[in-house]
């Protein structure tokens, strides 16, 4: 196994799973070379139905460089109307052109406005917002320009379509290597990682947030968001962060952050009012942050002890596509698609010694899968081994699950989530350009699809 790009290891991404050189390039280079298309799962009644009973309208945006919240809230503008009665089921990157459905309550489809970027079609009417979490997956088209070395995206391929079937991509000792892509579809696997984006992709550190809400450290999570420089940010905010880390004086910090970042200032403001005397000042101020933020910052610990259980189960060479004794395995979403395999993790088996091969069979057949824990308060680790791996993780970052019994937005109840991702994957070379076409379950990222191919800085 390769090590992968230091900011990816920051994230708990401890390696790429295929032994062959990267193809280099340039994501998002525009818009449209990022294109993603919900798979949709929300029913609706027809446009005209009784708004009284259905007083939701659904409809359909494709969007191109638009961020959804920042959409959401320029179409809230243009109605007239509170942005809490506009809804969706995916949040998507900016960078990108998207098809998803939103939902906005108490209005007619001819009320719709049009806005620059964006093109909307009414889909119908329904009894509750959409909520987040309604679609069964996304589709993505993204292209990867001016590789350095497209011809390796081959060898790429079949290291991942190893890997897919429990197969060790690095046993062959380059047997695989081919400058030959396949045709049509081929395919593959990779660990289930959260992507960069979960973290911050400039400044990745929403876990470390989260990791010091989770220990009780209310001031070093207002630090960790809003002092912390790193080196990717303009110089001028990386000195403004620096001076609250130096100083803890909010009102100066507040005077030298810049306007951009309203968040960070929006807790310096707080603090400065209630005199950031006591841990519950700094825990009052991280609650002035929208509700949504609060949760992703927990929920970035929790994806990123998930990362780090990840990267040791490949240390220790554990499978990812069937289980051992003391694993716990979900099975597959009845109501998802029948072409795109949902895992539910509200439906799981914990593996024992009897019930191996049983399972083992399960999975093979794309009918469970094998988790590891997203852990909170109600979590039940695994055993043996894999048990033994997820308490070694949570050990490391000083936490249990009962931390997590947390108050507000900041709670977590915990859950599972697959480890190994597959999905069918179709590759086109048009000179140094590759175009990477395929589907997944929803809550998973392309970008730890395609970091297997680029092998570099995720930024890049």
């Amino acid at each position: 196994m390769r090590e992968a790009h230091p900011i990816e290891r920051a994230v708990g991404m401890e390696h790429y799973v295929s032994d062959a050189a990267g193809v280099g390039g340039r994501l998002r280079d525009r818009p449209a070379d990022f294109r993603v298309r919900e798979l949709e799962a929300f029913d609706t009644e027809p446009v005209d139905a009784d708004t009284g009973a259905y007083p939701h309208l659904v409809f359909r945006a494709e969007l191109a460089n638009w961020d959804t919240n920042d959409f959401a809230s320029r179409l809230s503008d243009r109605l007239g109307i509170s942005r809490e009665r506009v809804s969706w089921a995916g949040t998507k990157d900016k960078r990108a052109v998207t098809t998803q459905l939103f939902s906005v309550k108490g209005i007619d489809a001819d009320a719709l406005p049009e806005i620059d970027g964006a093109t909307v079609e009414a889909v119908g009417r329904a009894g509750r917002p959409i909520l987040f979490g309604d679609l069964a997956g996304n589709a993505f088209e993204i292209v990867v320009r001016d590789a350095e070395r497209p011809e390796n995206a081959a060898s790429v391929v079949a290291d991942l379509a190893a890997f897919a079937c429990g197969e060790d991509p690095t046993a062959d000792d380059g047997a695989s290597a081919t400058e030959d892509l396949p045709d049509g579809e081929t395919t593959v696997g990779v660990p289930n990682y959260f992507g960069q984006q979960r973290f911050g992709s400039r400044r990745p550190v929403t876990h470390e947030v989260g990791l010091a809400i989770a220990r009780g450290d209310w001031e070093a999570a207002v630090l960790a968001y809003v002092g912390n420089p790193h080196e990717r940010e303009p110089e001028a905010t990386r000195e403004a962060r620096a001076y609250a880390d130096e100083t803890r004086d909010w009102a100066g910090a507040l005077d030298r952050l810049p306007g951009a970042l309203g968040y960070e200032r929006s807790i310096c403001h707080r603090l400065v009012e209630n005199g950031a005397d006591e841990p519950a000042d700094f825990r009052e101020a991280l609650e002035s942050l929208p509700s949504n933020l609060q949760s992703l910052f927990v929920n970035a610990a929790q994806s990123y002890v998930f990362n780090r259980i990840l990267s040791e189960r490949l240390e220790r060479g554990l499978p990812f596509d069937r289980p051992v004794e003391g694993d716990v395995v979900c099975f597959r979403d009845g109501d998802a698609p029948s072409d795109l395999a949902v895992p539910d993790p509200g439906r799981v088996q914990r593996v024992t010694e009897k019930r191996l091969s049983t399972v083992e069979r399960h999975c093979e057949r794309g009918r469970a899968f094998v988790t590891a824990p997203l852990v909170g308060t109600e979590t039940d680790l695994g055993d043996g081994e894999p048990g033994d791996i997820e308490r070694a993780a949570l050990d490391d970052v000083g936490l249990e699950p009962g931390d997590f019994d947390l108050p507000g937005e900041f709670h977590s109840d915990g859950t599972r989530r697959a480890i190994l991702l597959r999905t069918d994957l179709g590759v086109d070379r048009d000179g140094d350009d590759l175009t990477f076409a395929f589907a997944l379950p929803k809550g998973s990222y392309a970008t730890v699809v395609l970091r297997e191919f680029r092998k570099g800085d995720p930024a890049a």
